[in-house]
């Protein structure tokens, strides 16, 4: 795919730095890429060194970032009676039970995050065909389902994210935006590393975080140092 001019000159930024960098030096240097109108999100990806293949490998969860992300994610509960008033007054656009299975059954899914209590599962299940391609299905493994309905509609709304390893062995999570301040963003970032540090499978073999890289929505990559 042929690369705009603004993108061949930010390229022209990282020409002499040598990678991979600090995390400081990742920032401050992916600061002067801010040219463009809107505030770009920036995301951290972690290549890691498992089998995606391999049930016991697989990277998967949730987390909040202590700086938050820039951003709040619309919520719905599946529970049932006063639950359901609880969960709207937590912020959840929507709670129900059958009414809103079926709501979503026919075909909105104007929402970013989805959670359950495990006995609504029942019924939630037959959603899969609709929210399972979108990773909007609930999951223990994720924390969206949950007897704790009223704290995770909080925290999802606030910002807190899943995530999964993809294909290749990959785990990415929005960090922040390019107008949050250094220092925060290092802490986001770095909060985000340690996690994927901790939940490291133990039948991961070898080099677990083989690369980590930062970039902004429309910004080249940055690679930064990571410890084991």
């Amino acid at each position: 795919m042929r690369k705009s001019k603004r993108y061949e000159k930010l390229l022209e930024v990282l020409k002499d730095k040598v990678q991979p960098m600090s995390v400081e030096d990742a920032i401050a240097t992916l600061k002067q890429f801010n040219t463009t109108k809107f505030d770009q999100s920036v995301e951290c990806v972690m290549s890691l060194g498992i089998d995606a293949k391999q049930a016991d490998q697989l990277v998967r969860g949730s987390l909040s970032l202590p700086k938050g992300i820039g951003k709040s994610f619309k919520v719905i509960a599946f529970c049932e009676g006063e639950l359901a008033e609880q969960a709207k007054a937590a912020g959840a656009v929507d709670a129900g039970a059958d009414d809103l299975v079926q709501k979503v059954q026919g075909g909105w899914t104007d929402f970013d995050v989805a959670i359950s209590t495990p006995g609504m599962m029942r019924l939630v299940g037959r959603l899969g065909r609709v929210l399972g391609p979108s990773g909007k299905m609930p999951s223990p493994k994720a924390g969206t389902v949950t007897d704790d309905v009223v704290t995770a509609v909080k925290e999802y709304t606030a910002g807190k994210q899943e995530f999964r390893n993809d294909a290749g062995g990959n785990v990415a999570m929005v960090v922040g935006k390019l107008s949050f301040a250094e220092e925060d963003l290092k802490i986001n970032i770095e909060a985000f590393i340690n996690h994927i540090k901790r939940v490291k499978p133990s039948a991961a073999k070898g080099t677990y975080v083989k690369r980590c890289v930062i970039s902004g929505t429309m910004s080249p990559g940055i690679e930064i140092r990571v410890s084991a």
